[in-house]
């Protein structure tokens, strides 16, 4: 940059200035005096030589530290490229392609049932249920060159459905090996458990017109400018021991949070999940609302009603793995032992007792693609918070893997390609179709760069990242350094360190440091004092009174500092006191710890109400 002379009594600023240059993406610096610095804009050659580039690699223009990296980045691109030109060529295009539920699964019309499903491990398939009197070899299917096997079940003499809404429809596959496979389709719109083998069974989802909920407000809300995340659970969102449903979150839950301020939620476990301890995570059924809370017309109107108080709903959406359940879910569909998953140890997840995808098969991506389209198109969900995207960046699913920064990392042959294709797929179609309310956020904890920049520039497209490292230090902080002796330059410094040019959502807590095992962030600042020195007319103890002061100022200053969205799980705003526990055989299959606590806040003699304020 060209430095004005300023006499030999402030050189050194005109030093220390040069290192605003690139600071300023390659501002010109001129300094008159003591007290006049004008900055005018400047090229910077290393952003000129590589922005416009078409190639993957215009995304060096912003660090120039991926440039040792320029090989992978083209790669990676031009594989997006080929698959994408592919698809546009043989599908028709994204679009088209990421439609597969209007034609795969149990699609009801005026004549009758189709039933179609991709299975092509399978030597023969039948379909059974309710309809036929459960005669599981009865309506033998037909298989296609692509291995989809097909049939169609015409009305009845009398004109209704062949089968009836709502009720239960499965699949007999026999495989090479000769085995007999009950399924369920992959694509069901609804499952429901069976109390007595506690099975979960699919059902057509196919109600009359008087029962279908009527949409009353726009299909999507805008993006909000600033991003302000309430992270909610349906079936723990009562104040009762029991599994709230879509209808209770609605009319108790929703209005608490617009008064709260958050102009968006982000719900999780809304894709089955045989096991409800999992959080939602271990999803068995992709494209059915959970039934523990309610139908498919409930979770309608939640989203509707949210979008009527202006916030945007956003789905907390597992594309990383699935359980490896196969009597309920798609583990082991056709009998082959890969099919939707790589086969072998490359297609297990080990920490997580689930089977991986298999990105570079074309009806893989078919599924997943489609699967993003549906919950938009049919749920109007305004966007996604794709959860353990680490595990779909490399081969080696992040596992025994300690991240440290270094691009070495990140790049090579560790990269799961086909993942990272899949992943550039899926933000471009989402954005390309929904330019004005999409949202898509990704959970990283490896700090990949070019994860949030545009998949033109190279980038993998997501809005957002997670500040994942930021509890982690509070919660160091907590447990080894009194307050009175915090750095507060190291926990600025941990707040905006992060990656330039990628937008941040930053939280103090999420639902990952309530779980059991842990403790809330609340707890740690007041531990025990919680339970017995809360009420409003007692003398509060330190810890209580240092507490509540503790959380309210660090939840600002991550607000303030830490990037550019906010999120907060749901009850964290007034210190839920207790983890979180789904019911299971450890704790006698009680729902005590999965709930909400609201009654706390509400309680004007307790001091709970102030940490909400």
């Amino acid at each position: 940059p060209n430095v004005g002379r300023c006499g030999g009594a402030c050189r050194w600023v005109c030093r220390a200035l040069f290192f605003l240059w690139r600071g300023f993406g390659g501002s010109c610096v001129v300094v008159v005096g003591l007290s006049r610095v004008i900055f005018c804009r400047m090229s910077d050659p290393h952003k000129e030589a590589w922005k416009d580039n078409a190639d993957g690699t215009a995304v060096i223009a912003d660090d120039p530290w991926l440039e040792n990296w320029q090989d992978s980045l083209r790669y990676r691109f031009k594989q997006y490229n080929e698959k994408k030109c592919a698809i546009e060529e043989h599908e028709g295009g994204l679009e088209n392609f990421s439609q597969g539920y209007t034609y795969l699964g149990m699609i009801p019309n005026r004549n009758g049932i189709n039933i179609r499903e991709w299975a092509p491990g399978a030597k023969e398939m039948f379909v059974f249920g309710d309809f036929n009197g459960w005669n599981r070899y009865e309506h033998r299917m037909e298989k296609d060159e692509f291995g989809v096997w097909s049939i169609f079940l015409p009305n009845k003499k009398d004109g209704s459905p062949p089968i009836a809404h709502a009720s239960k429809v499965k699949y007999m596959l026999i495989s090479h090996h000769d085995h007999h496979l009950e399924r369920n389709s992959a694509w069901a719109k609804y499952v429901v458990q069976n109390p007595e083998t506690n099975l979960f069974d699919a059902c057509l989802w196919n109600p009359a017109e008087k029962d279908t909920y009527k949409w009353k407000h726009p299909d999507h809300n805008p993006r909000p400018k600033s991003v302000k995340i309430y992270e909610c659970h349906v079936g723990m969102s009562s104040c009762d021991a029991h599994v709230a449903s879509y209808d209770y979150f609605t009319d108790w839950v929703l209005p608490r949070i617009k008064k709260l301020g958050y102009n968006t939620i982000q719900i999780m476990a809304i894709m089955e999940h045989a096991y409800y301890g999992s959080f939602g995570y271990h999803v068995t059924n992709f494209f059915a609302v959970s039934s523990r809370s309610g139908s498919p017309e409930g979770l309608k109107r939640l989203i509707d009603t949210a979008h009527s108080m202006g916030i945007s709903v956003l789905m907390d959406i597992v594309h990383s793995h699935a359980s490896s359940n196969e009597m309920d879910g798609i583990g082991n569909f056709d009998g082959s032992g890969g099919q939707y998953f790589h086969e072998g140890d490359r297609g297990y997840h080990s920490l997580w007792d689930s089977k991986c995808f298999d990105y570079g098969k074309w009806e893989v991506l078919r599924f997943l693609l489609s699967n993003l389209r549906f919950w938009v198109d049919e749920y109007h969900f305004d966007g996604f918070r794709f959860d353990g995207v680490t595990s779909m960046l490399y081969t080696h699913h992040g596992i025994h893997m300690s991240f440290s920064g270094n691009y070495d990392e990140y790049f090579g042959y560790q990269m799961d390609v086909d993942a990272n294709v899949y992943l550039m797929l899926g933000n471009e179609m989402l954005h390309e179709l929904y330019p004005d309310s999409m949202i898509t956020i990704g959970e990283d904890v490896s700090g990949m760069p070019t994860l949030c920049r545009p998949v033109h520039e190279g980038g993998i497209g997501f809005d957002f990242r997670l500040a994942m490292a930021i509890p982690d230090v509070f919660i160091e902080l907590f447990e080894k350094v009194p307050d009175e002796h915090w750095n507060i330059g190291h926990l600025v410094h941990t707040l905006t360190n992060r990656r330039w040019n990628e937008k941040t959502i930053a939280y103090f807590e999420s639902h990952d440091q309530a779980l059991v095992g842990d403790k809330t962030m609340a707890m740690w600042l007041m531990n025990a004092d919680m339970y017995y020195h809360m009420e409003v007319d007692k003398w509060p103890t330190e810890a209580v009174e240092r507490g509540i002061a503790l959380h309210k100022v660090l939840r600002l200053l991550v607000y303030s500092l830490g990037g550019e969205g906010y999120l907060n799980f749901m009850g964290n705003e007034f210190g839920h006191p207790e983890w979180i526990d789904f019911p299971r055989e450890g704790n006698g299959f009680s729902y005590n710890h999965a709930r909400r606590r609201w009654d706390l806040p509400a309680n004007e003699g307790l001091r709970f109400k102030f940490l909400e304020k």
